[in-house]
């Protein structure tokens, strides 16, 4: 199983766990997040597997209509700029939060299918000083040659509940590997440029 297959299943996660959020607080601890919304989600699939083969835009819409209010999308997207994010507007951040999380279902959505619902994963007791700015979750999910391989999800306690907002595959940061690609370029060429050029697909992103 490849990086972009297990940043896959990490996607799906996360969107499941923003489902259902805005107008009320999620009262579930990480754990307990993690858990029930990969297995609802394998779920999900299995159900309308044939029909998403036959038709896979509508799995995009799926996942656009669930991935759009999906985890602290300005939170995760101010760090991936990191200091490129200075000085811009709540507007402008806005919309390469947006931007980003289109340009993840379009790349990610139709590799869904991969997954079957046997895929097995274990999420391991908490450890280490988590507080309610940084609570690590530590998951393995089981590969087709039985070995496993580590998903840990980062996620802090807002208003509405506990949300995620990086996702670090195999040790490598969904948030750090954004921010190399992309932090130098919004530097570059500003951030309305590097906006228009992901949702215009014109900025190829690497795992």
């Amino acid at each position: 199983m490849k990086f972009h297959r297990l940043l896959i299943l990490s996607v799906l996660v996360m969107l499941g766990i923003a489902q259902g959020q805005a107008n009320a607080a999620d009262p579930r601890d990480p754990p307990t997040i993690i858990r029930e919304t990969t297995d609802e989600i394998l779920d999900l699939l299995e159900e309308q597997r044939a029909e998403f083969e036959a038709q896979p835009e509508k799995l995009r819409d799926v996942v656009r209509e669930r991935l759009l209010p999906l985890m602290d999308l300005d939170y995760s997207a101010r760090l991936i700029l990191g200091r490129a994010g200075r000085g811009l507007s709540e507007q402008q951040i806005d919309e390469f939060a947006e931007t980003m999380c289109l340009v993840l279902i379009d790349r990610y959505s139709d590799g869904l299918l991969e997954f079957r619902s046997d895929e097995q994963v274990e999420i391991l007791p908490l450890r280490g000083g988590n507080n309610d700015k940084l609570t690590r979750v530590r998951t393995r999910i089981k590969l087709d040659n039985g070995q496993s391989t580590p998903i840990d999800y980062a996620f802090r306690k807002t208003d509405e509940g506990w949300k995620t907002f990086d996702v670090t595959v195999e040790g490598v940061s969904y948030v750090l590997t954004f921010r190399n690609q992309i932090a130098p370029q919004v530097e570059a060429k500003g951030i309305e440029k590097v906006t228009a050029d992901l949702r215009a697909g014109d900025i190829e992103l690497d795992d």
